[in-house]
């Protein structure tokens, strides 16, 4: 099991990565596109970086609006594995 990270050390995620925020116990962050096909294209994209890093994201998609939420069940909290994914992504995927 991972262990969950305290309260500091996630403020220093969010700190580090101001697009992203914390709901629901959860590292949250929006993507807005064009349309669907785009939002899943992106998705897509998502899918092959978290197959690789064997951490699956909370993924939430509205027409052309994508959030996805990292959290690790196993250890009932944010592991350091949900601030490596929410980092990878970021630099993936930076904001516009």
């Amino acid at each position: 099991m991972k262990k969950a990270m305290n309260a500091a050390e996630i403020e220093a995620v969010l700190k580090a990565h101001p697009e992203w925020h914390l709901k629901g116990g959860k590292l949250v962050r929006e993507w807005t596109f064009k349309d669907f096909l785009e939002a899943m294209a992106f998705v897509n994209r998502v899918a092959v970086l978290a197959e690789s890093a064997n951490h699956h994201p909370d993924i939430d998609i509205r027409y052309n609006q994508v959030v996805l939420g990292l959290v690790s069940h196993d250890a009932a909290g944010i592991t350091q594995r949900d601030a490596s994914m929410a980092s990878q992504l970021s630099k993936e995927f930076p904001p516009a």
